[in-house]
């Protein structure tokens, strides 16, 4: 679950945020029942991680988890790719990280009414452990591979996981510094295309 991705690739608009946060928690025609721009958030949400999951750089990066743990290794490699955002200088210096999580609390706290039910059960815990903010720490992403592991249905433990990331930290750094570029323009291309609501 790569949430600091979701929220830093929705563009500071609170409705988008708010759908890019909770889509997840969202099945088929639910989608409807909610507000348009939380729809469009939602959406763009489905974009990335379908450009995430079919890109040739992520493709050979879920190998190094491959033989461990089969069809997880998409989700494990979208939790690593938090921890590159984290701690990207180019995207987040100084107090920046701190700054952008509380603005992301900030914002969707408005919508928590309409918060699907796993989502509002979780969220208090996000902001008061400050989940974005932790990512940049090895800790944090540990911490975010352990709850992986508390949601997957058949998946027992992510202790390996957590060791190779360690372990291929600058194979995964280098597979970041292809990837994220190509993400981040593909989310701002559809970004922009969206109707203001």
């Amino acid at each position: 679950m790569n949430y600091l991705a979701h929220a830093y690739l929705s563009f500071n608009d609170p409705g988008i945020l708010t759908g890019n946060m909770i889509s997840d928690y969202v099945k088929g025609k639910q989608k409807f029942d909610f507000p348009e721009r939380i729809q469009q958030g939602m959406n763009l949400h489905r974009l990335i991680d379908e450009y995430t999951d079919h890109h040739d750089v992520t493709r050979e990066l879920q190998k190094i988890f491959k033989s461990h743990y089969g069809l997880y290794s998409g989700p494990i490699i979208d939790v690593i790719l938090d921890y590159f955002i984290a701690t990207d200088n180019a995207i987040f210096n100084k107090n920046a990280l701190m700054n952008f999580s509380l603005g992301v609390y900030e914002s969707l706290a408005p919508f928590s009414t309409i918060f699907p039910e796993k989502f509002a059960r979780m969220f208090p815990y996000m902001k008061s452990q400050n989940w974005l903010y932790h990512y940049q720490f090895h800790e944090g992403i540990k911490n975010s591979l352990g709850g992986l592991a508390r949601r997957a249905k058949y998946l027992d433990e992510t202790e390996t996981a957590f060791q190779l990331f360690i372990i291929h930290l600058h194979e995964l750094q280098q597979g970041y510094d292809a990837f994220f570029p190509d993400l981040k323009k593909i989310a701002t291309e559809a970004f922009k295309s969206m109707d203001p609501v």
